[in-house]
């Protein structure tokens, strides 16, 4: 804890405090030169009106009283001129001290004093001996997301923050920050960049290469994850130094795209864990389509394991009486071939040629456009701008340029027999206006958009998306899995793949005993033992010491099997 010396000369270094510090010494002396003249003119009227003599420090008392309006009453003026004088004197007083001197103090003095103790609370470096800790360059909702993985996992952090004030706020919240510039190899000798186990550059792509050049001075050998805002950037980060570069805008084009449904159904890959291949079911106008998971038989049939069901925004529990609907899209989990034999299962079901809509053609939209064309899956882009009409023209089969708003122009572009319409403007009022009014048009519709908020994403489903996917989110996973070193796994808003060591607690117990999912609402996916992935798991199968567990759950319930399992 800083000393009160040391926050005096951080606080008197500063030259609009100086400044400050002179105006009111200098409305300070004015105050002692009124006064000083003020005990002149009592003494002038007492001896020369009133005809009477009094000392110095009298003379000092009356100007003191009499300007407070403390007016003790026991020295008088009895002529009118020295009444106009006590007049005066007062007036003087209640300006001078009682209205400008308490506010030049707190102008010029004490609020200074304490914008210097909020700027002063952040450390300027961490100490010698951290180690193993992430460096965040910017407080924004990907790190606000990356700090809550983090602190879960108990791997310490901290957040660099060039504007004091700034860093002063994020610490009374709670966040781990130093003040420092990003720009600068003092602050990464200072937040030891060296003994760090990883840093994450999050700002702009000209603000990212400059860090990732700083830090490869301070370490060399230190893995850098950088985002990249424009696809171009990419190279010039990779040549910077950054072990990482990560087009977050074109992954979540393309994450948003491998969620429609196009021509027929077919499983939607999302992600794999070493063996294990993760991937979404659409069960629309397929034979599982109101069926329970139990009559469904899908791990006796195929091997896979249902790891949960997305019903428009929600993650339900894959209990085996659950029925699905027409919006349910299970989260299906296994090997590469499993996961191909039940693909060939389900291809010929839902059958629908007509283009896939796609409304915004920036960054996000053509991203989705061109990994849509990658697949031979016909589009029709609907965009206002001419130049991305223009630019996305052969990636598509038709391109409507036009206001997506406007009811002629979506009926037009196919709106009626599309199977599916992806939202990726990046204005979430109009994306969720889109939602709904796709959804009236359209009830058989499969709706998925972006967002840029999370506080909107109730809304949106409200609305009618069935799939929704936000820029904060797709980051923390990406760069949570660059930490890990490990693949990307998306498999939606709130939801995370969690893999943990058997707790000492559970080692030996059967999944039944261990009471994972009642305590935590997680669902054991599958365990992997000496490099083994078991997925067929039942209430009888065994926890075994040296294992890992597979599970599937939202970011708090991870957070519970650690308080309740790994804490005890």
């Amino acid at each position: 804890m800083k000393t009160i010396s040391t926050q005096l000369s951080y606080f008197l270094e500063d030259r609009a405090v100086q400044r400050n510090l002179w105006l009111l010494v200098r409305y300070v002396l004015l105050l002692i030169a009124v006064i000083f003249v003020f005990t002149v003119g009592f003494h002038f009227i007492m001896l020369y009106v009133e005809g009477e003599q009094h000392s110095w420090i009298t003379g000092l008392y009356w100007t003191l009283t009499v300007m407070s309006t403390l007016g003790f009453g026991d020295i008088t003026f009895q002529s009118d001129i020295g009444r106009l004088f006590s007049v005066v004197v007062l007036m003087t007083g209640i300006v001078m001290l009682l209205i400008v001197l308490p506010f030049a103090f707190i102008r010029f003095f004490y609020a200074p004093w304490l914008e210097a103790q909020i700027r002063n609370r952040a450390p300027r470096a961490l100490p010698a001996d951290t180690r193993d800790h992430v460096i965040l360059c910017h407080h924004d909702p990907i790190a606000k997301g990356v700090i809550d993985r983090l602190e879960r996992d108990d791997i310490p952090y901290v957040v660099l923050e060039p504007d004091p004030r700034a860093a002063g706020d994020l610490l009374y919240d709670g966040v781990t920050v130093m003040a420092g510039n990003t720009d600068s190899r003092d602050t990464y000798d200072a937040a030891r960049a060296s003994q760090a186990r990883f840093v994450l550059a999050n700002q702009g792509d000209v603000d990212n290469t400059n860090v990732t050049l700083t830090v490869r001075e301070a370490a060399p050998d230190v893995p850098i994850a950088a985002i990249v805002n424009d696809d171009d950037s990419q190279d010039i980060l990779e040549l910077s130094g950054a072990t990482h570069t990560l087009p977050i805008k074109r992954w979540l084009g393309e994450q948003l795209a491998s969620r429609i449904n196009a021509q027929h159904a077919e499983l939607h890959p999302i992600g794999q864990y070493r063996d294990l291949r993760f991937a979404e079911l659409p069960v629309h106008n397929t034979p599982l389509q109101g069926k329970s998971i139990r009559e469904a038989g899908l791990r006796d049939k195929f091997g896979v394991t249902v790891g949960g069901v997305w019903e428009r925004g929600t993650f339900r529990a894959a209990q085996p009486d659950y029925t699905l609907g027409p919006s349910s899209v299970p989260v299906v989990v296994g090997t590469t071939d499993q996961l191909q034999r039940l693909n060939e299962r389900i291809s010929p079901y839902d059958v629908n040629p007509n283009p896939v809509l796609v409304i915004g053609g920036g960054t996000v939209g053509r991203a989705a456009v061109r990994t849509l064309s990658q697949r031979d899956v016909p589009v029709h882009l609907v965009e206002r701008n001419p130049e991305r009409c223009q630019a996305l023209r052969p990636h598509c089969e038709a391109v409507f340029q036009g206001d997506a708003s406007e009811y002629t122009l979506l009926r037009k572009a196919g709106i009626d027999d599309a199977p599916s319409v992806l939202l990726t403007t990046n204005d979430d009022a109009v994306n969720i206006y889109l939602a709904s009014y796709c959804r009236r048009l359209n009830p058989e519709l499969r709706v998925v958009s972006r967002i840029t908020h999370e506080r909107n994403l109730e809304a949106i489903h409200r609305a009618g998306a069935d799939f929704v996917l936000s820029y904060a989110t797709l980051g923390v996973e990406a760069v949570y899995s660059a930490l890990k070193g490990k693949r990307l796994v998306v498999l939606g808003e709130g939801v995370d793949l969690l893999t943990r060591d058997v707790p000492s607690s559970l080692r030996g117990r059967t999944l039944a005993e261990s009471e994972i999912g009642a305590r935590t609402g997680l669902n054991v996916v599958a365990i992997e033992h000496n490099g083994t992935f078991t997925t067929d798991l039942t209430a009888d199968s065994t926890l075994p010491p040296n294992g890992r567990l597979i599970m599937i759950g939202t970011d708090a319930q991870a957070s519970t099997f650690v308080e309740q399992f790994e804490q005890e």
